[in-house]
């Protein structure tokens, strides 16, 4: 028997008005976040011209970016769960918007780097907020719901592309990144004016929902305590995850971070480069949307097995294509890698949530997202490197191969069942900043 608790009604009892716009507010300051992951390819190389040094120097400014941006979910995830997210986001306003203002009066490389770094806390301080307002406020709709968040993550940026490309001149980008930096201040204002927190009593009425349904069902009540964080490293689940994590999110970010490099690499025309850009985050947010929704409807597991498996085959089919000089079916390519690689935002979350509970979900699966650390080293400095051994074409594959075993990972989750009794139960949200 499933769950059938009219979550909505009852959200606008504790809310006062529909909690979808929680997921609004959540989906724009993700949206005006953007442009720190989709839009760096756009302006580096105007950055490198003005500083007067070879672009692979600024390699590291976007792994910096991963780093920061996924390490300090954790922190962050773990505040939000106990105080809310109401003073971290107007930090977040504070961060991303001030860092990408202040690029543009940069003069050595290390100051990017530590603007972006700066900027990259604010985007992690966004996410985690986002996607886990969703989490917690949609326990019906948790794929669907985090599905919207990081749609407007990724196609938020296609908004941002064509202004930067067109206007990312050497002589132009300062205003370029000023204007861009207010606009991501006052968004992310915006939401922190929105965005709060369920009570305790939102989860202790969700688990007597869960009790209830079980019991009619006759079925087992793995509703009885949601997992701490410690409890869900000793799950093995957790580590196949995360190891899915890494494998899927370094094939995409260096699909993310080097399309640009590889399409002029195997010479393919200028409007082309300008196309595959802008059909990234399109393709990817509407990825994560339409995976989200049917992992609510059908299988998360078999969602993610075959999401997963198709980005490793649009890999394969990137190079074929690039390699033949083969416009359509390149932007296809780029198309399809992108729509089955960006679910795992999705997917993600919701599976944690699944497995492991609400009310710890910042915390818990910030811990998952951690991987993406590893996923951006890949994907950034470790993929330049590869491409300087051995090609364009192996490099492209080998993210086309982890993204196949990551795929095929997926077919052995299940979950761990009820949280163990053995560790007390950290201090849950109260829904307001302490």
């Amino acid at each position: 028997m499933a769950d059938d608790t009219d979550y909505g009604a009852r959200a606008r009892e504790e809310l006062g008005f529909s909690r979808w716009w929680l997921v609004a507010a959540a989906a724009l300051a993700m949206a005006v976040v953007s442009p720190y992951q989709y839009v760096w390819s756009s302006i580096e190389g105007p950055l490198a011209s003005d500083l007067g040094i070879p672009l692979p120097q600024l390699g590291l400014v976007f792994t910096l970016f991963v780093i920061v941006q996924s390490g300090s979910q954790f922190p962050v995830g773990w505040w939000r769960d106990r105080h809310g997210p109401r003073l971290l986001t107007l930090g977040a306003a504070v961060l991303a918007g001030g860092a990408y203002y202040l690029l543009s009066f940069a003069t050595e490389v290390w100051q990017l780097y530590v603007l972006y770094s700066l900027g990259a806390l604010g985007v992690g301080i966004v996410y985690t907020i986002s996607v886990n307002t969703a989490l917690k406020w949609f326990p019906d709709r948790k794929g669907l719901t985090t599905g919207v968040g990081t749609m407007a993550f990724a196609a938020g940026a296609a908004l941002f592309i064509p202004y930067v490309r067109g206007n990312a001149t050497a002589g132009g980008y300062g205003d370029v990144l000023q204007n861009m930096g207010i606009v991501i201040c006052v968004g992310i204002l915006v939401a922190a004016a929105v965005l709060r927190d369920p009570p305790q009593s939102w989860y202790d009425a969700r688990k007597a929902d869960q009790a209830a349904a079980a019991e009619a069902n006759g079925t087992e009540d793995a509703s009885k305590r949601d997992y701490h964080w410690k409890e869900m490293l000793r799950t093995w689940q957790f580590w196949l995850m995360y190891g899915m994590f890494v494998a899927v999110s370094g094939a995409g970010l260096m699909l993310t971070a080097k399309i640009v490099s590889f399409a002029q690499a195997v010479s393919l025309d200028a409007g082309t480069v300008t196309a595959a850009a802008a059909l990234l985050p399109v393709a990817g947010g509407v990825g994560r949307l339409v995976m989200g929704e049917l992992s609510d409807r059908l299988n998360r597991k078999l969602a993610m097995a075959a999401s997963f498996s198709l980005c490793g085959l649009g890999l394969f089919a990137v190079v074929a294509f690039g390699q033949t000089g083969t416009t359509v079916g390149f932007l296809a390519a780029v198309v399809i890698a992108t729509f089955f690689w960006s679910p795992q935002y999705t997917l993600f979350p919701s599976i944690v949530a699944d497995y492991y509970g609400e009310a710890n979900s910042s915390a818990n699966y910030a811990l998952l997202y951690s991987g993406k650390m590893w996923g951006g080293v890949f994907g950034g400095a470790v993929a330049g490197w590869v491409v300087t051994q051995v090609g364009w074409t192996t490099t492209f594959q080998l993210g086309g191969v982890l993204a196949l075993v990551a795929g095929i990972a997926a077919l052995a989750l299940r979950s761990p069942g009820p949280a163990p009794e053995s560790v007390t139960r950290p201090i849950a949200t109260t829904g307001e900043d302490d």
